[in-house]
C-alpha cells in the first residue's frame, strides 16, 4: 500500500492462505494497521480519527433520525418535536447529530489549517489535498441541506437566501435556481430535494474518505518537519517510522477520548449553545427574521459573500468590464466560491521548496495573520452588514485572497528558510533523545 519499504502480511495457516489467495482482505487490513508512520507526528495529527468518528456518528444518528422524520412542509417541524418529545432517546440523538456537525467542522478546520502550516499539500500529496477539499465542499453542502430540514425560521430563510445566490449567475441563474428549488420558491419540493441529498451525500463523503486515506497511504504521511521517510531499505525506513498499530492508534484514541468527553459535556449540558433561537419557530414565509445568520461554520465565507457590495471599486470595475454582467451579487458568489478554490489550488500557489512552516520564519508570521483573519471573518459574518463590520469584512476578505494569490508565491522567492533536519530520526532524537528500537 505505502511506497515506504516495510514488511507485508504473510499468511501462516491453511485457512488464512485460502482466504488471502481469493480475497486479500487480511493483508489489506494488516498493511493499513502496520503502515510505517513517521515517528515524530505531534498532537495536531489526531484530528483524522476525530473526523472519522464524526462521520460515523453523523451517519448512524442520521439513519435513526430519518426513521422518525417527515419531509413535508406541513409536518417537518412537528416531526422534529415528535423526535424530541416522544421518541425514546430522541432528544439525545438529535442533539448528538446537531452538535456532531459542529464538531465535524471544528475538526476539519483544524485539519485543513494544520495541512496549510506543515505543507501537507505539497508534492507528492496534491491529489490527497484536492480530494480533501472536495470532501470539505460536500460537507458544506450536506450541512446546509441538513440545516433546512427542521423547517424553522432560519431553515426557511437560510434556504431562500442561499438558493437565491444561484439566481445571480448570468444567463442560467434562474433555471438553475428553479431546478434546485423544484419550483418558483422554497416549498415542499425544495424540502424533499434537500432531504434526499442530505441523506445521500454522507455516503459519498465516506467513499471519498476511503480514497483520501488510500491516497496518503500510497504517498506516505507528511510530518512536522516535511522531510520524507528514507526509502532506500527497510532498515533505514524503520529508523524514521513506527507501525501505525499500536503506537499511533493508542495516541489517536487518547486524543479522541478527550475530544469526545468535551463533546458529550456540550451535548448534555449546553446542546443549544451553537443554535439560533429563531429556528425553534416554525417556518413562516410571511415573517422575515430581523437578522438571517447561517451556522457558525459557514460564517467566514458568508462574510466574504457580503463584503463585496456595489460601491466596492473592484466590483464596479468588474461590472464595467463585463458590461453589467458581473454585478455585486454575482461578484459576491464568485468571491465566496473563489475563497475555497484558492485554498484548493495552494499546492501550485506555494512556490517554496521547503515543505514545513516550522523552517519558514517569514511564512509563520503571514500564516498567523491568516488564522486570525479567518477568525475575524467568522466573527464579522455573524454581525449585521453595516459600518464598521462591512469594512472589516472587506479588509479581511482582501487579505484571504492576497495570502494565497500574492503572499505565498512571493514568499517562495524572497524567503530564506532555515535548514530542516536531514532525517526524521534526527528530528525525533533532537526532541526526545535517542530512542530504543521498538520490540518486534
Amino acid at each position: 500500500m505505502s511506497g515506504i519499504p516495510h514488511d507485508h502480511y504473510e499468511p501462516n495457516s491453511k485457512a488464512t492462505k485460502w482466504v488471502e489467495s481469493r480475497l486479500p482482505v487480511i493483508g489489506l487490513l494488516y498493511d493499513t494497521l502496520m503502515i510505517p508512520t513517521p515517528k515524530n507526528l505531534n498532537w495536531w495529527w489526531i484530528w483524522g480519527i476525530v473526523l472519522a468518528f464524526c462521520l460515523a456518528l453523523q451517519i448512524v444518528t442520521g439513519i435513526v433520525l430519518v426513521m422518525h422524520y417527515t419531509p413535508h412542509v406541513d409536518l417537518a417541524f412537528a416531526s422534529i418535536e415528535h423526535i424530541m418529545r416522544d421518541v425514546n432517546g430522541g432528544h439525545m440523538l438529535r442533539y448528538m447529530h446537531m452538535n456532531g456537525a459542529s464538531l465535524f467542522f471544528f475538526a476539519v478546520y483544524i485539519h485543513i489549517f494544520r495541512g496549510l502550516y506543515y505543507g501537507s499539500y505539497k508534492a507528492p500529496r496534491e491529489i490527497t489535498w484536492i480530494v480533501g477539499m472536495i470532501i470539505y465542499l460536500l460537507m458544506m453542502a450536506t450541512g446546509f441541506m441538513g440545516y433546512v430540514l427542521p423547517w424553522g425560521q432560519m431553515s426557511f430563510w437560510g434556504a431562500t437566501v442561499i438558493t437565491g445566490l444561484f439566481g445571480a449567475i448570468p444567463y442560467v441563474g434562474d433555471t438553475l435556481q428553479t431546478f434546485l428549488l423544484g419550483g418558483p420558491a422554497v416549498d415542499n419540493a425544495t424540502l424533499n430535494r434537500f432531504f434526499s441529498l442530505h441523506y445521500l451525500l454522507p455516503f459519498v463523503i465516506a467513499a471519498l474518505v476511503i480514497v483520501h486515506i488510500w491516497a496518503f497511504h500510497t504517498t506516505g504521511n507528511n510530518n512536522p518537519t516535511g522531510v520524507d521517510v528514507r526509502r532506500g531499505s527497510k532498515e533505514e525506513a524503520k529508523k524514521d517510522t513506527l507501525p501505525f498499530w499500536p503506537y499511533f492508534v493508542i495516541k489517536d484514541l487518547v486524543g479522541l477520548a478527550i475530544v469526545v468527553t468535551i463533546f458529550f459535556a456540550v451535548v448534555g449540558f449546553m446542546p443549544n449553545y451553537l443554535g439560533h433561537p429563531d429556528n425553534y419557530i416554525e417556518a413562516n414565509p410571511l415573517a422575515t427574521p430581523a437578522h438571517i445568520v447561517p451556522e457558525w461554520y459557514f460564517l467566514p465565507f458568508y462574510a466574504i459573500l457580503r463584503a463585496f457590495t456595489a460601491d466596492v471599486w473592484v466590483v464596479m470595475l468588474a461590472n464595467w468590464i463585463t458590461g453589467g454582467i458581473v454585478d455585486a451579487k454575482f461578484f459576491g458568489v464568485l468571491a465566496m466560491f473563489g475563497a475555497i478554490i484558492v485554498m484548493a489550488l495552494v499546492p501550485w500557489l506555494d512556490t517554496s521548496r521547503v515543505r514545513s512552516g516550522r523552517f519558514r520564519p517569514m511564512f509563520r508570521v503571514w500564516y498567523l495573520v491568516l488564522v486570525i483573519d479567518f477568525l475575524v471573518l467568522m466573527w464579522v459574518g455573524a454581525q449585521e452588514a453595516k459600518f464598521p463590520y462591512d469594512w472589516i469584512s472587506l479588509i479581511a476578505s482582501a487579505y484571504w485572497f492576497a495570502y494565497f494569490l500574492v503572499i505565498l508565491p512571493i514568499l517562495g522567492v524572497v524567503e530564506k528558510p532555515t535548514t530542516p533536519p536531514a532525517t526524521i530520526e534526527d528530528d525525533f532524537n533532537a526532541h526526545y533523545g535517542k530512542s530504543a528500537e521498538p520490540a518486534e
